[in-house]
């Protein structure tokens, strides 16, 4: 399975402090796309199955964030592409717990 974490920022809007309009189509997009996500306060997280899933999904995403006005979009993805075991975004958190 692969696990993922990502973020967009906008860039070239008009208000710099307000990107939830924004943020709120790229999630949309991701949610639609069918893959199991978790958004945290700093970014989204998404497992696939496949690379092509993946960057599909963070494509669209980036593309609706152009549609909302973004002049430029800045994305952060970050990839875990783990073929030994099959762990999933809370089997990680679960280990981790555990050992607390």
């Amino acid at each position: 399975m692969i696990t993922a974490d990502f973020g967009i920022i906008p860039i070239g809007i008009e208000d710099n402090n307000n990107i939830s309009k924004y943020v709120t189509a790229a999630v949309k997009s991701i949610k639609e796309s069918g893959l199991n996500y978790e958004l945290t306060g700093m970014g989204t997280q998404i497992e696939a199955q496949t690379l092509d899933e993946l960057y599909e999904a963070v494509k669209k995403a980036q593309e609706e964030v152009f549609k909302c006005g973004s002049e430029r979009v800045y994305t952060v993805l970050k990839i875990d592409d783990r073929r030994d075991r099959n762990r999933s975004l809370k089997d990680k958190i679960k280990t981790v717990n555990d050992s607390i």
